[in-house]
């Protein structure tokens, strides 16, 4: 240990209590050990620090400014590590500035579904490329002394029920799928922590997962950091700090602390385990105390907001370009049309919510081109019709030679908190599509939105460019690609298929609530989609520009057993000057173990000036090519052929080459064979075959109950549960001071956290709302245990009397 002395001087009490916040958002200070505290502030695209007595882990109460950067559904869209690590330099800075040591992000949870709510939070489909992305954040962000926190270890793929569900994953899809993303930031990154996610794994909830966070985290990727528990998600302390939990936010009003001292003295706790958390949080405060406030030049937020522009055009994917109608010429007639425009979506819901420094529109930046274009709303928010709306948008729209079109995900369709319940735009903006469509062939639509939607329109428009949820300043860096001052480069990182019923899981996600059995293993996004043959919309990897590339001269060069390197030559043959990603996907031909058909493993970005020929270059390791192998517990390469594709995306290969590998005989796995075939859905059965132990799914019913459980689940007992469930509802709604509104995404978030969070965690986050003994109560009288229950009351009462 590092700080052995420091260690031996402090009481078992002091030791604790350290493991534990102060409060929301800080550490607890210890003066006489000279120990200081530290802040730790969400969020992943943009400092949300709270500093007003009203704080929320919902977003929902106000923050100090900060500058609002894309979200990672458009940072990812960049493939641009080189700007990613600017952003998180930038984010490190003004962390510096406001004294947050802790920076709560990168999220990094693999999109197996598109419905997940907070979708828009996280990377990509892909985790090699949402590891890649990550590791660059955390690196600049660490540069400027400043803590990461890389989220949300693991599984945590759902909203319902988030703080309870138990996932069921094979072991393959686990180490291939779901955790590489973790590894690859941790091993090149090496994240100040590392937050715990809230729901369970296997039957274990991930703050009390050894298997996670020990051997795996810490002792298979030599993670040296803190791992701290995402808000509220503490479940058994003891259990947790065997596991390798360090330091439990917020803090718990001293209740497990007594627990904790109870189970040291009575001999079921080593101190030991509380001795290498302390070690470790000691490290962290020493870490993330470093940066100073005197190197940080006077126009900040001037510099971050056009770094925030330069991202948002950056990861802007230009969808569709018939014509070519962009980019827009100088002179011709414009209007502009849609809501979104004016009112722009340029960040998620929730934790990661931010106060920006300025907001430019889409009207903003296109007035900078245009004075005065003109403009109609088409729709309002509230996804209610409007005719008159539609009436003004259309005579607007026959005036003029082109229409921009604004249109995307409304604040209530996405969030912390609550999942989708559909892939589609609201029927009041598809209703203004198709409108328009019919009074004026030229529309060109910028979307927003933070995960895959649902295109049934796009034949009707000659042009789609993404903005995604591309922070403050992307309303000027649309304004920018639409003109041609920024040649758009962004590529998409996860497929947009045509249907939502086109997406393996679409018949059983969040089905049943509270279990998520990934009966699809790894198959999910591209690899899903490329291996079945079923045809997408949008595929992953893919984007337009202005310009065209031709790919040439591959080159594949062994350098060692299983190491490889790849080049090839991109020429820049349009008349623009551009960018493009050049992705690299291994595609195994060995007969062996069933696989996706291809995966990415490998990408560059090449900026190139009109004509100019520029050189890619790729190196490969024997990951690249490995599979994990559950009987042997190790990664294994199979012998044989692999093809090495290189391409503009997952579905557009432009070069491949052929190579052969020495390793394990290949050997068809013992399995249903839906996994080599991927025809129809998988079931239960097949998935027992990859996932042996699959316990059948028993709701909690009366007798069952206790504080993991919520009260939405426990109100069908009695009149009392209920009434009780009501109040709670309104007191969450009240507590958050937001207003009781369905589309606020705010209003929604606090309805659906009262209604499903366990009770063990609604007792910390609303202590006056639902105390400790009134929660017990409740589990017993849920239980049918009626005069046991007001037994505990009267003892309570007489207790306080007393």
């Amino acid at each position: 240990m590092r700080h052995q002395d420091l260690i031996a001087r402090m009481t078992l009490e002091e030791k604790i209590r350290l493991c534990s916040g102060a409060s929301y958002w800080t550490t607890e200070a210890m003066p006489r050990h000279g120990i200081r505290s530290i802040f730790l502030s969400d969020g992943p695209h943009g400092l949300r620090k709270q500093v007003t007595e009203r704080v929320d882990h919902l977003g929902a109460n106000a923050s100090l400014p900060a500058t609002c950067f894309p979200t990672a559904s458009a940072v990812a869209s960049t493939w641009d590590l080189d700007l990613v690590r600017q952003m998180g330099e930038a984010l490190g800075a003004e962390a510096v500035l406001q004294d947050v040591n802790v920076l709560l992000g990168p999220g990094v949870n693999m999109k197996r579904n598109p419905l997940c709510g907070r979708n828009f939070e996280y990377f990509s489909e892909d985790p090699y490329l949402a590891g890649k992305m990550a590791a660059a954040w955390i690196q600049g962000l660490q540069s400027q002394g400043v803590g990461a926190s890389l989220k949300h270890f693991a599984l945590n793929n759902q909203e319902l029920y988030r703080m309870s569900t138990d996932v069921l994953v094979d072991e393959r899809a686990l180490r291939e799928y779901y955790l590489p993303a973790f590894e690859i930031a941790v091993k090149e990154a090496r994240p100040a922590t590392v937050m715990c996610a809230y729901n369970k794994v296997e039957g274990t909830y991930c703050s009390d997962n050894r298997r996670l966070l020990t051997e795996i985290l810490r002792e298979e990727w030599g993670f040296d950091g803190v791992v701290v528990t995402d808000w509220g998600a503490m479940n058994d302390r003891v259990a947790a700090f065997q596991a390798g939990t360090d330091l439990e936010m917020p803090g718990s009003q001293g209740r497990w602390d007594r627990e904790v001292l109870e189970a040291v003295r009575s001999g079921r706790l080593d101190e030991a385990f509380i001795d290498a958390s302390v070690d470790r949080l000691l490290t962290l405060i020493e870490r993330t105390t470093r940066g100073t406030k005197a190197s940080l030049p006077p126009d900040l937020f001037d510099r971050h907001h056009e770094l925030a522009r330069r991202i948002a055009a950056a990861g802007a994917v230009l969808l569709k370009n018939d014509g070519p109608v962009l980019p827009l010429k100088a002179g011709e007639s414009l209007a502009v049309i849609g809501e979104l425009a004016r009112t722009p979506r340029y960040q998620g819901a929730g934790s990661s919510q931010v106060v920006p420094t300025r907001l430019d529109s889409l009207l903003d930046g296109l007035r900078r081109y245009v004075p005065g274009v003109p403009f109609a709303a088409g729709y309002t928010l509230r996804d209610l019709p409007d005719q008159a709306l539609v009436d003004e948008a259309v005579a607007l729209a026959q005036k003029v030679h082109t229409v921009i079109l604004c249109i995307g995900l409304p604040p209530a369709y996405e969030g912390e908190g609550f999942d989708r319940p559909h892939m589609r735009l609201p029927e009041n903006q598809v209703a203004l599509v198709e409108a328009l469509a019919r009074a004026n062939p030229r529309i060109v639509v910028v979307l927003a939105g933070g995960s895959a939607i649902e295109m049934p329109w796009a034949d009707r428009v000659q042009a789609i460019l993404h903005m995604h949820l591309a922070g403050q300043a992307g309303g000027l860096a649309a304004a920018d690609l639409l003109f041609g001052k920024e040649n758009p480069s962004g590529k998409l990182a996860e497929t947009y298929p045509f249907r939502y019923e086109d997406v393996v899981s679409s018949s059983y996600y969040l089905k049943p609530p509270k279990q998520a059995a990934y009966l699809e293993s790894f198959y999910c996004g591209y690899r899903y989609f490329a291996t079945a043959g079923v045809p997408v919309r949008y595929p992953f990897g893919f984007g337009l520009s202005y310009t065209r590339f031709e790919y040439s001269d591959l080159q594949v060069r062994r350098t060692g057993e299983y190491d490889v390197e790849v080049t090839a030559s991109i020429t820049n043959a349009g008349e623009y000057d551009g960018a493009e990603v050049v992705q690299l996907y291994v595609a195994p031909k060995t007969g062996g173990a069933y696989r996706p058909v291809r995966e990415l493993k490998g990408f560059s970005k090449i900026h190139l000036k009109r004509g100019e020929t520029g050189q890619v270059s790729f190196r490969l390791d024997r990951r690249s090519f490995a599979i994990y192998d559950p009987a042997r517990r190790e990664w294994v390469v199979e012998a044989g052929r692999y093809d090495l594709e290189v391409g503009a995306s997952s579905q557009d290969i432009r070069l491949s080459a052929t190579i052969h590998l020495q390793g394990v005989e290949p050997a068809r796995t013992p399995c249903s064979g839906w996994y080599y075939t991927l025809n129809g859905v998988p079931s239960k059965k097949d998935f027992i075959t990859i996932h042996p132990d699959y316990p059948e799914y028993v709701p909690q019913t009366r007798g069952t109950y206790d504080m993991t459980s919520s009260v939405r689940e426990m109100q069908e007992t009695s009149l009392l549960l209920r009434l009780v469930y009501r109040v709670l509802k309104r007191e969450a709604v009240k507590h958050l001071g937001v207003r009781a509104d369905p589309e606020d995404p705010a209003f929604k978030m606090a309805v659906e956290s009262a209604a499903t969070t366990p009770l063990r965690a609604l007792v910390l986050f609303d202590p006056k709302s639902l105390p400790l003994a009134l929660a017990e109560f409740l589990v017993e009288w849920a239980n049918g245990r009626r005069l046991r229950a007001l037994g505990m009351l009267l003892r309570r009462r007489a207790k306080r009397a007393g």
